[in-house]
């Protein structure tokens, strides 16, 4: 039997509407008679039916999160700087997973609305013309987290995934490596074809290095991937000595494929990743990152949501975190 608003004010004594101020923390209550409702609440075993409350606030404190793969460690923490901040504001999640597909987003962002959501925080790789119609149709608020979005007219946080790529090449520049090839995600995603891929182009050509197109290697930021990745780039006549990679599981495949065909990373390799994820320590040698900083990307994207939720001032809806290179042991020491 499910236990009513009704049944605690008849139980304490009190009119209903002294029970949903109690329930809704209005300091309008005398301690007294709050200490008491509280206790029949506790007693009776109350829930308060969040459907109705929404209906009748026209809120229901739920926010709607569209990930990609929440298996990934890169999402997983993402998601966890979403939700800390979510509970920090009262706000409940409902999580969906859209396995990259498009059609699937576009379904889930739909199934978001009709459940009432008050606002969303979406992760996509490739954000389309279509996406940004249906963002800008939305009732509700929606925020990018780690994603792109090359008009820039929906709020988003990320950092300078450019600027990154050329600090990274950079660094190795740096160390004399003339040959650096770079391992990156589906090119279908401007993140790589365009904000990855420019800063490469853009480090090599302030170092006068001519770019070779068979050093970009595409894969599909899996383990798998990051080995079959190797296996080409040794394929090409001009082998590199240094290797950026766009996602720390694919730069773990890269060290392994090395590492079966006889190579030493860093001594004949060095290898840079890019997110700094948990992974980044676990594989031997522990891989030297661009920090992106996950948690906050989420936590940012997050705040930034609740700000348009509650209608409160935003400066800037396009914000982007800093980032640093972490040394670790799949470099050398400069």
């Amino acid at each position: 039997m499910n236990i009513t608003i009704y049944d605690v004010a008849r139980e304490a004594s009190v009119s209903m509407a002294t029970v949903s101020r109690v329930v809704n923390g209005n300091p309008n209550v005398k301690p007294a008679t709050r200490k008491k409702v509280l206790e029949v609440i506790d007693r009776l075993g109350y829930r308060p039916n969040a459907v109705a409350r929404g209906l009748a606030s026209k809120k229901t404190t739920t926010v709607g999160v569209v990930i990609p793969d929440i298996s990934s460690t890169f999402y997983a923490e993402l998601a966890r700087g979403i939700e800390d901040i979510a509970t920090m504001y009262k706000y409940n999640i409902i999580l969906s997973n859209s396995d990259q597909n498009k059609d699937k987003e576009l379904h889930l962002l739909n199934t978001m609305l009709g459940k009432q959501v008050d606002g969303i925080v979406f992760m996509g790789g490739n954000i389309t013309e279509e996406h940004v119609q249906e963002f800008e149709k939305s009732p509700v608020p929606i925020v990018l987290a780690a994603s792109i979005e090359e008009s820039q007219k929906i709020a988003s946080v990320n950092i300078d995934y450019a600027q990154a790529t050329f600090d990274a090449v950079t660094s190795f520049i740096e160390k004399g490596h003339k040959v650096i090839a770079l391992v990156l995600g589906s090119m279908n995603e401007p993140i790589n074809s365009k904000e990855k891929l420019t800063g490469y182009k853009k480090a090599l050509e302030a170092a006068n290095i001519s770019f070779n197109e068979n050093l970009v290697v595409e894969g599909d930021y899996t383990y798998e991937s990051g080995i079959e990745s190797f296996d080409k780039l040794m394929e090409q006549a001009d082998k590199p000595t240094a290797i950026y990679v766009g996602s720390d599981e694919m730069a773990i495949g890269v060290i392994h494929g090395a590492e079966d065909e006889g190579y030493s990373v860093p001594d004949d390799f060095e290898i840079i990743s890019s997110d700094n994820t948990k992974l980044t320590l676990m594989v031997r040698p522990q891989l030297t990152t661009i920090v992106q900083p996950l948690y906050d990307i989420g936590a940012v994207a997050m705040r930034l949501l609740t700000k348009y939720m509650n209608k409160e001032t935003v400066e800037d809806h396009i914000v982007v975190l800093p980032h640093r290179i972490e040394e670790r042991s799949s470099t050398k020491k400069g």
